[in-house]
């Protein structure tokens, strides 16, 4: 296969992150056997409840902006790939990820999109600014472009609400060579239907590396289970040194 003409796409979940402190949701254990759907993450539990909201969301970010937590060795695997997949004019490699913390920037990866959005960020309700956002957000702030008050939220997506940069996204996976589902549960759409999605090109190379199998495990052409540490830095070894697998 001619690397130099296809995409490598990456679908990211909670998994990668789990090792470096941050909780998964699903899983027992995660985010949602602690606290409702329904209560913080909904745009109906922040119009009802704003403040419960908030304070959710900057639970959540404080470690990230004290430094707490940090990138793994497989959050540093995929800057490398895609760094030294460049350099050698191989391809581009796309993160898409559902992780709303920041570690793979923090770890070197610049092709990235974050589908439901970033909690280092806020958002105005009624402008539509983004604005960076590293402390606690309440009610006070004032949105800079409008001047608005009380409209700043998380720039997070919420159960309910549209992913961002689909067309984005599923143009990525039109022209794809490979997919790498990471970390994710495979029950969460559109993001689940990534692999579906791929699968019409008989071409397409996908290989799942997760904790344990996902709803969608048997759409992949491999797959490769422990925790995100052990299978991705090795599997970007074996790509980098001999190219995309190839499914004939």
């Amino acid at each position: 296969m001619d690397d130099t003409q296809w995409e490598i796409v990456i679908l990211t979940g909670a998994g990668i992150s789990q090792e470096s402190g941050l909780d998964t949701f699903r899983d027992k254990g995660g985010i949602w056997s602690k606290v409702n759907i329904e209560d913080v993450a909904t745009p109906n539990a922040y119009q009802k409840h704003p403040k419960r909201v908030q304070e959710f969301y900057n639970a959540r970010r404080r470690p990230l902006i004290e430094g707490l937590i940090k990138p793994n060795a497989a959050h540093n695997a995929l800057a490398r790939l895609e760094k030294e997949w460049s350099s050698e004019n191989r391809g581009k490699v796309t993160i898409v990820t559902q992780n709303i913390d920041n570690l793979h920037e923090m770890a070197g990866s610049k092709n990235l999109i974050h589908m439901h959005g970033e909690i280092l960020k806020a958002r105005c309700q009624k402008c539509g600014n983004i604005l960076i956002c590293n402390t606690d957000l309440g009610f006070e702030e004032v949105c800079p472009e409008c001047t608005g008050k009380d409209v700043l939220r998380p720039h997070v997506v919420w159960f309910g609400e549209m992913p961002l940069e689909m067309d984005h996204i599923y143009a990525l996976l039109e022209k794809c060579a490979l997919f790498i589902s990471i970390g994710t549960s495979g029950n969460v759409y559109p993001a689940a239907g990534f692999v579906q999605f791929v699968g019409v090109n008989l071409n397409v190379y996908k290989i799942e590396l997760n904790l344990e199998p996902s709803e969608g495990a048997t759409l992949f052409d491999e797959a490769r289970y422990g925790a995100a540490t052990d299978p991705i830095p090795l599997f970007v070894e074996e790509l980098l040194l001999n190219g995309i697998p190839s499914r004939n």
